[in-house]
């Protein structure tokens, strides 16, 4: 065997081994989870949101959520995570959701909303729509409380 071949089949070791992990992901996770773990949408911070929230849930990831509002239509939502993939899709998700909603509306999204896009989750990361809806949840009531009327 040459040095020029031990390349080729590493390479080709590397790629089988990458495959065969994405294929084990995509049966855990689902496509769209993976999907939107990789290729989140709105990660980042609004400056001088509407409402805005940060919740760290029992299991130590944070998520921190951003609205901006135009009477009382959601036109742009932004978050920020530590958490792993998962928390990463549902807060790609749930930010989608929530444009061009109501702020009551968007109150009722529940965790079942998120797992109705996203497909599924392993039964050990259920918290990562929990922490999104909470999250949310916190930012719509910044909202209020800084829109009360006096």
């Amino acid at each position: 065997m040459t040095d020029e071949e031990e390349p080729s089949k590493f390479d080709e070791l590397i790629r089988e081994l990458e495959e065969a992990i994405r294929e084990e992901e995509k049966e855990l996770y689902g496509e769209k989870t993976i999907e939107e773990a990789f290729n989140p949408k709105n990660v980042g911070a609004l400056e001088n949101p509407d409402g805005a929230a940060r919740i760290t849930d029992p299991h130590g990831d944070t998520m921190q959520i951003h609205l901006k509002v135009d009477e009382d239509t959601i036109t742009d939502s932004k978050f920020i995570t530590d958490g792993r993939g998962p928390a990463v899709a549902c807060g790609s998700v749930i930010t989608e959701m929530v444009k061009g909603k109501g702020i009551e509306e968007a109150f009722r999204i529940e965790d079942k909303d998120l797992l109705s896009v996203l497909g599924r989750l392993p039964e050990e990361h259920m918290y990562s729509p929990v922490l999104a809806v909470n999250t949310l949840r916190a930012a719509l009531e910044d909202y209020k409380t800084k829109n009360r009327k006096k």
